[in-house]
C-alpha cells in the first residue's frame, strides 16, 4: 500500500510517499525559514503563497524520487487542518485535484494525529501511549489510545512550549526560529545564574502554562545591562530552558500516573512535535520515563517539524481502516484531536 503525503499547513512545504511496511519512499521538505526570518516570525500571506509556488514541484520531486506515477499510488493524504487555512487550502486543492485525476481516495489528515503516529511509523510503537506534542503552536499531554481515538489529559492554558521559545529568544536579541537558536546559547550557559519559576509545577492537573516564565525573563532582560554580553545570553537561555524542561516534565509526571492509573498496559512515553527536538526537553523527559518504568521514544529530529512523511502515515493508518473523505472536505483552521475535552481559557488553537 502506498500513500503520497502533503503538508503545507504553516511555513514548511513537503510532500512524501509512505509505504505499509512503514518505508519512506520519498520525503521533500523545503522549508520558508528565509521568507520569514526578515519578520521575526510566520507570515500568513507569505506562507501561503510560498505554497502555492512550490506545492506541485515538490509532489513532482517526491514522486520521481520514489519512482511512481500516480496511478501506482492507493491513496492521496493532505493535512486538512488545523493550521494556517491559507496554506492548509493550498495543500487541500493540490491532493484533491490528484485524488480527482488519478481516481484515487481522498484522505484530509489532522496534522496533530499527523506528529500523535509518528512513533507508529518510526518504531511501531503499540496503543495505548502517553504523547507530549510540543510544537510552535500547541503543548498537549495525550492518551493516545487508537487512530483517531485521543483523550486530552493536559494542554496548555496560555503559550504553547514552542511560542515561548521564539519570544524569548527575540528578548535576548537572538534570530528567528528562537527554539534552535535557544539550545545553542543554553548549552553554553549557566542554567542556576537566574532564578526563574516553574510555571503550574507540584499542582494538580497536567496542564501547562508558559506565560509566566516568559513574563519573568522580559523582566530579567530589563534589569540587566544594555547591551547583553555573550555570557548574559547564554545564561538567560540557559536558565530559560531548564526552567522550562522542569516544568514539562512535572507535568508529564502527573500524565503518567493518570496513564498508569486508566490504562496499566501503557509502556511507552512519546513525545512530538518541534520543541521534541529539544536535547535538554529529551533528556529530562527520558529520565523520566525510565523512573516509571515506560519506554521513551522520540522521533528522528527530521520527523519532529512539521513534515509529509508523517501525514502520508496517518493517512494510510485511516485508509487501511476503511476511512476516505470525501472531495468537498472543507479545511479547518482549528481541528482538536479530542473534541470532547473543554476548551482551555486564554490557550485558543493551542487547545
Amino acid at each position: 500500500m502506498l500513500v503520497l503525503g502533503i503538508e503545507t499547513s504553516c511555513d514548511e512545504t513537503a510532500a512524501a510517499i509512505v509505504a505499509d511496511d512503514r518505508t519512506i519512499l520519498a520525503d521533500v521538505v523545503l522549508s520558508q525559514l528565509d521568507d520569514h526570518r526578515p519578520y521575526g516570525g510566520i507570515v500568513p500571506e507569505i506562507a501561503a503563497r510560498s505554497h502555492l509556488d512550490h506545492v506541485d514541484r515538490l509532489i513532482g520531486q517526491a514522486m520521481t524520487r520514489a519512482g511512481l506515477t500516480f496511478d501506482q499510488l492507493d491513496a492521496v493524504a493532505a493535512t486538512g487542518g488545523p493550521g494556517l487555512i491559507g496554506g492548509v487550502m493550498v495543500g487541500v486543492m493540490a491532493g484533491k485535484a490528484i485524488a480527482l485525476a488519478a481516481g484515487k481516495p481522498f484522505l484530509a489528515v489532522n496534522h496533530l494525529e499527523g506528529h500523535a503516529l509518528t512513533a507508529r511509523l518510526t518504531h511501531d510503537v503499540a496503543f495505548p501511549y502517553l504523547l507530549l506534542l510540543a510544537s510552535g503552536g500547541h503543548c498537549q499531554l495525550l492518551a493516545v489510545l487508537g487512530v483517531g481515538h485521543y483523550r486530552r489529559l493536559g494542554t496548555t492554558i496560555d503559550d504553547a512550549a514552542g511560542e515561548a521559545f521564539d519570544k524569548v529568544a527575540k528578548m535576548v536579541g537572538l534570530g528567528y526560529p528562537g527554539g534552535p537558536q535557544v539550545q545553542e546559547w543554553a548549552a553554553r550557559g549557566d542554567g542556576d545564574r537566574f532564578q526563574l519559576p516553574r510555571p503550574m509545577k507540584g499542582k494538580p492537573g497536567c496542564d501547562f502554562s508558559f506565560s509566566g516564565i516568559k513574563n519573568a525573563v522580559r523582566l530579567l532582560v530589563e534589569g540587566l545591562e544594555k547591551p547583553l554580553s555573550d555570557r548574559d545570553k547564554a545564561d538567560v537561555c540557559a536558565g530559560f530552558q531548564k526552567a522550562a524542561a522542569e516544568s514539562i516534565a512535572d507535568r508529564t509526571r502527573r500524565a503518567i500516573e493518570l496513564m498508569q492509573a486508566q490504562w496499566p498496559e501503557t509502556s511507552h512515553l512519546v513525545v512530538a512535535g518541534g520543541v521534541a527536538a529539544n536535547k535538554a526537553l529529551r533528556a529530562s523527559l527520558e529520565q523520566l520515563a525510565g523512573r516509571a518504568g515506560m519506554t521513551f521514544l522520540a522521533p528522528p529530529l527530521n520527523l519532529c517539524t512539521d513534515n509529509a512523511a508523517m501525514i502520508a502515515w496517518a493517512g494510510l493508518e485511516r485508509f487501511r481502516l476503511g476511512q476516505t473523505d470525501r472531495l468537498d472536505f472543507a479545511p479547518r483552521p482549528r481541528w482538536p484531536l479530542d473534541p470532547t475535552a473543554p476548551k482551555a481559557k486564554g490557550a485558543g488553537i493551542k487547545a
